[in-house]
């Protein structure tokens, strides 16, 4: 994520960050029906599995992972902020029994190897590049267990410069669905399924829900500058996905351990 003057959203502080981010549901495109057609594209998840949800900010996927499935879930973040949120919004939603959390980078897990038999992680693997989050995290999943990424991915072969330079600088990493696929088979996995989000995973899921955020975010910081380019590249990257979706976006990324 960055803006006009190619800031990265890393480069932001944290603690502006997680503000801002935990006072709305999703840290980044996504839905609850998406997510729905992810659990149900896995075969045969029982209450017996053991799920980790690895960058789950405030908890909107571990909350309903743990609700469909009834199986146990790690939520994993950086940030204690967000943990506290998923600690919060399980008892609300009456899954307390469910869900643990564990404050981790999720760039050095100590996981117990063979361990969880699905590892979740909506659009977060970005944080550590798609490429060596499926090779690393594949040692903590047991044999013929799953994993379901979801990673910003070009829909074309071919794109404008201006959305290709915005995405190189944010993030160098970004691939095709093609060449993705190919990665995941690489890193030991057999492609059960992918899907492109739909647009309103990021439309009316998570940029619409940030304008009210914007506007309280700068009310209780208006003077401050790193808070006022944080909401500029937000309102920025809105813009350029409403002109440029048709050549990237949200891929479900779905596979067997072999």
């Amino acid at each position: 994520m960055s803006n006009q003057k190619n800031n990265s959203i890393h480069d932001f502080d944290f603690s502006l960050i997680c503000e801002y981010f935990s006072s709305i549901k999703r840290q980044g495109p996504g839905s609850e029906a998406s997510t729905l057609e992810a659990i149900i594209a896995i075969p045969a998840i029982t209450p017996n599995f053991k799920i980790a949800d690895i960058g789950c900010g405030t908890g909107s996927s571990t909350i309903q992972l743990a609700k469909e499935t009834k199986a146990s879930v790690q939520a994993i973040d950086l940030f204690p902020d967000f943990l506290n949120k998923v600690k919060q919004n399980a008892e609300l939603a009456g899954v307390s029994d469910k869900v643990s959390t564990l404050q981790a980078d999720m760039t050095q897990l100590s996981l117990e190897k063979e361990s969880l038999d699905l590892i979740w992680s909506e659009g977060a693997i970005y944080n550590i590049g798609f490429e060596k989050g499926l090779q690393e995290w594949n040692h903590f999943i047991r044999k013929n267990g799953y994993i379901a990424v979801t990673e910003s991915t070009w829909l074309t072969d071919a794109r404008p410069a201006e959305i290709e330079s915005f995405w190189m600088d944010a993030y160098p990493e970004m691939d095709t669905l093609e060449h993705n696929i190919t990665k995941m088979e690489k890193a030991g996995y057999r492609v059960i399924n992918t899907m492109v989000l739909p647009n309103d995973c990021w439309t009316k899921e998570f940029y619409e829900p940030q304008m009210n955020a914007q506007k309280v975010f700068l009310e209780r910081h208006p003077d401050d500058f790193t808070a006022i380019e944080l909401v500029k590249n937000q309102r920025h990257e809105a813009e350029l996905f409403a002109k440029y979706n048709s050549f990237y976006g949200y891929v479900w990324y779905i596979g067997q351990k072999i």
